[in-house]
Parts: C-alpha cells; sequence; structure tokens
C-alpha cells in the first residue's frame, strides 16, 4: 500500500508531467527548435485544486479557508486563468459534455447526491478526483471506481 504522502507526491509528480508535456518537442515547421507550450488549464486546474486537499469544508466557501464543491471548481479555474460559473448548475450548463473513456485532467465530474445533480469535482486522471464532500469533512481525492461515486457519477464535462 501506498502512503499518503508518496500518492500526493506522485499525483504532483504526472500532473506536473501532463501540465508541462511537450515542452522539449519540435512541432512541424519549426525548424527542428524546440517550442515551449503553456500548459493547458485544465491541468493546471486541476493542479491547484490537488494543492488544496486538506483545506476545511464549507458552505459557499471559495478559497483555501474553506471550500464547498463548486466553489473549489471556481478557485482552481480561476488559478488558471479562466471564470468559470459558481453553481453546479451552471458549470453543468457551460461545459461541454465528455465521455468517461476520454477524461483528462481538469474536466469536472458531476454527481447525484440525495437524487439530483449537486456535487462537483476536478478530475486528476487515473481515475482520481479531488472535491470538497460535505460539513465536517475536507478537500480530498477519492476514486471513480468507488461503489458510492461509480454509482453516483452522471457525467463529465469539460469547460
Amino acid at each position: 500500500m501506498i502512503s499518503q504522502r508518496a500518492y500526493r507526491g506522485l499525483i504532483l509528480s504526472v500532473l506536473s508531467t501532463l501540465a508541462l508535456a511537450g515542452c522539449a518537442t519540435a512541432p512541424s515547421g519549426t525548424g527542428g527548435r524546440a517550442v515551449a507550450r503553456m500548459p493547458d488549464t485544465g491541468s493546471v486546474a486541476a493542479r491547484v485544486a490537488y494543492e488544496q486537499v486538506g483545506a476545511p469544508y464549507r458552505y459557499g466557501g471559495s478559497s483555501p479557508r474553506g471550500f464547498d464543491c463548486s466553489g473549489l471548481v471556481q478557485y482552481s479555474y480561476a488559478r488558471a486563468g479562466v471564470d468559470v460559473p459558481r453553481t453546479t448548475s451552471a458549470l453543468w450548463q457551460s461545459s461541454t459534455p465528455v465521455t468517461r473513456a476520454n477524461l483528462k485532467p481538469g474536466d469536472i465530474l458531476f454527481f447525484n447526491v440525495d437524487g439530483k445533480m449537486s456535487h462537483v469535482g476536478v478530475y486528476l486522471g487515473s481515475r482520481r478526483f479531488v472535491h470538497a464532500p460535505s460539513t465536517g469533512r475536507s478537500v480530498s481525492v477519492a476514486s471513480l471506481d468507488s461503489p458510492y461515486y461509480s454509482t453516483a457519477f452522471i457525467r463529465a464535462g469539460r469547460l
């Protein structure tokens, strides 16, 4: 079993690699020169969301002092340079649906809780996501393969 510290290091390493993928490649038409690429916004947002693990849940919260689920998404994307809606339903409406097979870091995952679409998380990769679960808990990483979240999952969206 991997320790929490080692797992965090692994996730940060994977997200950093994804964010910087292609920095030293030379796309065709560049004369063989390496061309730096900007990290993709979703990967940056996923990294920012992951950095909030341990922050407390706070209803209506959208800062490291406390987050609710959609506040975490808004904060993470704002730090990646993109303004996104604040509510779960507005995030749903403004995102383009993505299949489970095509998930990328930064995609928004939507879940049915208590019979309605009311929870979101930020996809990290490897079937894992970060979210602000509920009162009394803190921002954490969960698996799409867990019995609860595999059943509650509705769809993913890309901003």
